[in-house]
C-alpha cells in the first residue's frame, strides 16, 4: 500500500515528520556535546613586563632588580662542606668558571667525576653566582660526590644564540689547557670522566655545546675532556607547532607560553623563528646529529616533569634517541614544574641520586 494512498493519510505523515524535525531541533538546542577545548589564549599580557624586562632601541635589554649572589668559599679553614672558587675563562668575554671540590677529596688520592654545569635563566637571566645555582652546585657537588665546574656564559640578547654554546665549547678547551695551572683540577677532577650538565636552557646549551663537539668526529677529544655523556635537566627546548604538554599548561605560572616564546624570540639569530635548530633538536639535521652521539658511545640522561609544560618534547628526544640507538634514560615524574630542583631542596636531593646512579651505571 502507497504511504501516501490518500489527502488525510498524506496529510497525517507530513505532520508527523514535521513534528519529529521540530523536535529533534529542539532537543539539540538543549543538549550541551562534548567538545574539544578551545586553544588557549596566549600572549593576552605585555610578556617582557612580566618577565621585568625593558627593551632598548640597541638591541639590549635593562633587567629588573638583579636576583641574590654568593660568594664562592675557597678557604679549608671554613666549617662548609664543599669549597668553591672562581676562575676567569675570557675575561674579554666576562666568561669565568666556579668550581666546587667536596671537602672530602682533599684527604683523597683518587679523582673525581667532573661535572660541567650550565645554568638556566632562559639565555637571559642569571648568573653562575646566583644563589640559587651556587647552592644547586654546592649540594650536587656533595651529593654526588663530584667535582662541578659552574660555567659564566654571555646571555642573549646582548650575546645571540650561538654565543652561549661558544663559550660552553670554549670553557671545555680552557679546562684541558688549564687543568695543570689548577691544584684542583689537576688533583682532585677525573678529565677522563666528564659529563655536560645543564638545567632548562642550561640542558639546552650541554645539548647543542656536545653536538657542536660530536660534529668533529673522532676529533671530538682533541683539546678538550674526554666527555661520557651528557646530563639535560628538564632541557629547555621549543617549536613552532604546540605540543599536548604545551596547550595543556600554556598558562602554567613557572613557564607560561607567552614567556616562553618572548625568551625564545630575544635569544635565537634575528629573524629565526622556534623551528631554528637551536630550538627545536627535531628539525633539520636534528635526527642525524643524535647518530653520532650513538657512534661517539655517550650516555644521556634527561630528566623532566608531567607539570612542565615542555615535558613532550623532552619526551620525543628520548623517543628519538632510542630509535636512533643512543644510550639514553628518560627519568620523568608526575607533577611537579619547571625548575622545580631550583627551589624544592627535597626534590633538588632526589635529582642528585638519580644523577649519581646514572653517572657510576655503565649502561
Amino acid at each position: 500500500m502507497p504511504l501516501f494512498s490518500s489527502p488525510s493519510s498524506k496529510c497525517f505523515w507530513i505532520t508527523l515528520i514535521v513534528f519529529s524535525l521540530s523536535y529533534y531541533l529542539l532537543i539539540a538546542k538543549s543538549t550541551t556535546f562534548p567538545t574539544s577545548p578551545p586553544p588557549p589564549k596566549l600572549c593576552n599580557k605585555n610578556p617582557y613586563k612580566q618577565l621585568n624586562l625593558v627593551l632598548n632601541k640597541n638591541g639590549s635589554v635593562r633587567r629588573g632588580s638583579m636576583p641574590p649572589e654568593s660568594p664562592p668559599a675557597p678557604d679549608p679553614n671554613l666549617p662548609t662542606k664543599v669549597l668553591s672558587k672562581d676562575l676567569p675563562i675570557n675575561k674579554s668575554k666576562g666568561t669565568w668558571a666556579r668550581i666546587y671540590l667536596p671537602r672530602e677529596t682533599l684527604d683523597q688520592n683518587s679523582k673525581l667525576p667532573l661535572l660541567v654545569f650550565f645554568h638556566g635563566g632562559g639565555f637571559i637571566f642569571l648568573s653562575a653566582s646566583s644563589t640559587i645555582f651556587h647552592e644547586f652546585c654546592f649540594n650536587m657537588a656533595n651529593d654526588v660526590v663530584a667535582v662541578v665546574a659552574s660555567i659564566e656564559y654571555r646571555l642573549a640578547p646582548e650575546h645571540r644564540l650561538p654565543a652561549a654554546y661558544e663559550d660552553a665549547v670554549e670553557a671545555l678547551h680552557w679546562i684541558k689547557t688549564n687543568q695543570e695551572e689548577d691544584d684542583w683540577l689537576r688533583y682532585y677532577a677525573d678529565l677522563s670522566n666528564v659529563f655536560l650538565v645543564g638545567s632548562s636552557a642550561g640542558g639546552n646549551i650541554a645539548y647543542n655545546a656536545g653536538l657542536r663537539l660530536v660534529a668533529t668526529g673522532s676529533r671530538y677529544d682533541l683539546g678538550i675532556p674526554k666527555i661520557q655523556g651528557l646530563i639535560l635537566i628538564q632541557p629547555y627546548f621549543g617549536g613552532t607547532q604546540m605540543t599536548g604538554s604545551e596547550m595543556r599548561l600554556a598558562n602554567e605560572p613557572h613557564l607560561s607560553l607567552c614567556n616562553n616564546y618572548a625568551l625564545w624570540e630575544l635569544s635565537l639569530p634575528v629573524g629565526a623563528d622556534r623551528d631554528h635548530e637551536y630550538c627545536n633538536p627535531m628539525v633539520g639535521d636534528g635526527p642525524k646529529k643524535i647518530e653520532m652521539i650513538r657512534r661517539l658511545g655517550w650516555r644521556v640522561l634527561v630528566t623532566g616533569c608531567g607539570g612542565d609544560p615542555l615535558v613532550d618534547r623532552q619526551m620525543e628526544l628520548v623517543r628519538v634517541m632510542e630509535m636512533k640507538g643512543v644510550k639514553v634514560v628518560g627519568h620523568f615524574t608526575a607533577g611537579d614544574y619547571h625548575g622545580v630542583q631550583d627551589t624544592d631542596t627535597f626534590k633538588a636531593k632526589q635529582l642528585y641520586e638519580v644523577v649519581k646512579n646514572f653517572i657510576s651505571s655503565r649502561y
